[in-house]
């Protein structure tokens, strides 16, 4: 751990104001020269020499010429004037620039300090956990620094008392029964969050996983996980939660000789596409992939069953999803939908999502996480759109367009109304199976 000379000093109250200085002193000298040519003009003004009224009873020439000297006093006059309203003018909106110009400075550097000062007011665990921490070695070009901080959300600053409960335990031992916290969290955008020094709690009488294959289709033993965070306290639960009214995510996941048992098993050419026929598109060259949102895992063991390895990506929505599938022999991926893809560049076969991607997500980030997906396929990589949902209104308006942007070739594309909340809804649901291009 580094001292507390190891992190980075704020810059002193000169160094910090000087920008803001040499404004204020422009500012000061556009003033100081408003008020001399306002002084100039009235100096000048009053140096005119208006003579006294003469009386000119039969000169008449006299006169004229009076007049006429008159005349041009008063156009040299109304010259000045134009001249002095152009002046003030044109400083009135330097002012205005330069005020504005201030504000921005002003609000750049207390977001600098909120920045920089964040970490300063961190203590304890929070603050060996944010770091910077310096290298052992010293400087290294891999990095461009000497030192190294831990990867951590940036929403996370805005969450600093609850970053705070969750950095509070002892140091070695049992970390806060706390998994529905901590999910909230990353759901905010804390996301990930901040290692701990801790132990997570270990279920009591845990039973040794059911071996592979069989653990695809089998529902593990309740002693295999802790329930502490679920309302459910058993899978039997889990398994008859679709009979319970009320709203639960993916409510009938658990329940393996369901539904689950025969998704994406049978291709009725419309929205339900079969695992076979789109693995065929690609002549056996499947082998690695992304579910995004995949539940219970269902998806991934279907493939398995074809020698495709996925990557289940989702959350515990009140039940042990990752847990869940981990039990099956699969891997699961805690991160939610608004995660960067932890994959690289052009390396995988497919990318499955069924539900997830819909209508609910703000479009910019939607548009956002299908050009990530388009990043991690492979030139010639599958993304098969599984059920996307959306209004009638916006498929066409709002959709399309997207997918078009993406760069994705079509292959198959499949859109259908979604009927059991009747047609007055104008619901619908979009199936596709898009192609990364080779060129």
């Amino acid at each position: 751990m580094g001292s507390m000379d190891d992190y980075p000093r704020k810059p002193s109250q000169s160094q910090s104001q000087s920008p803001m200085r040499s404004k204020l002193k422009i500012l000061l000298l556009l003033v100081s020269t408003n008020l001399l040519s306002i002084y100039l003009f009235s100096g000048s003004s009053s140096r005119i020499n208006w003579l006294p009224p003469a009386t000119h009873l039969w000169d008449s020439g006299a006169l004229l010429r009076e007049l006429n000297e008159t005349q041009g006093l008063l156009s040299a006059s109304q010259a000045d004037v134009v001249l002095l309203s152009r002046r003030l003018s044109t400083t009135n909106t330097l002012l205005e620039t330069l005020l504005t110009d201030i504000g921005q400075t002003r609000r750049d550097e207390a977001a600098d300090q909120d920045l920089e000062g964040w970490a300063h007011q961190l203590t304890g665990e929070l603050k060996l956990a944010v770091g910077p921490h310096k290298l052992p070695l010293g400087y290294t070009p891999n990095l461009g620094s000497d030192e190294l901080y831990p990867t951590l959300g940036t929403a996370c600053r805005r969450y600093q008392e609850e970053l705070t409960q969750y950095m509070s335990y002892e140091v070695g031992g049992e970390c806060p029964s706390d998994e529905a916290f901590a999910q909230r969290l990353m759901l905010k955008g804390c996301e990930p969050l901040p290692r701990r020094r801790c132990h997570p709690k270990s279920p009591v009488g845990y039973v040794e996983p059911t071996p592979f294959p069989e653990s695809l289709w089998s529902i593990p033993p309740d002693a295999s996980i802790t329930w502490d965070a679920y309302t459910c306290k058993n899978y039997a639960c889990l398994v008859h939660r679709k009979m319970e009214k009320g709203s639960y995510d993916c409510k009938d996941c658990f329940d393996l000789s369901g539904r689950e048992k025969d998704r994406w098993l049978y291709d009725n050419g419309e929205l339900d596409y079969g695992i076979d026929e789109i693995l065929a598109a690609k002549h056996g060259s499947v082998r690695i992939g992304l579910d995004i949102g995949g539940g219970t895992g269902s998806f991934a063991a279907r493939m398995r069953e074809r020698n495709v390895t996925i990557v289940t990506s989702t959350m515990n929505f009140d039940g042990p999803f990752n847990n869940f599938i981990a039990s099956r022999g699969l891997l699961p991926l805690h991160i939610s939908v608004a995660h960067r893809l932890p994959f690289f560049d052009n390396t995988l076969d497919i990318v499955h999502s069924m539900h997830v991607l819909s209508n609910w997500i703000p479009d910019a980030m939607l548009e956002f996480a299908l050009f990530d997906i388009y990043r991690v396929l492979r030139p010639g990589g599958l993304f098969w759109l599984d059920h996307f949902f959306c209004l009638g209104t916006q498929l066409n308006a709002t959709y399309v367009p997207v997918f078009e942007r993406i760069g994705f070739k079509k292959l198959r594309w499949s859109a259908g109304r979604k009927l059991d909340r009747g047609l007055e809804k104008n619901e619908w649901y979009l199936s596709a199976l898009l192609e990364k291009p080779t060129t």
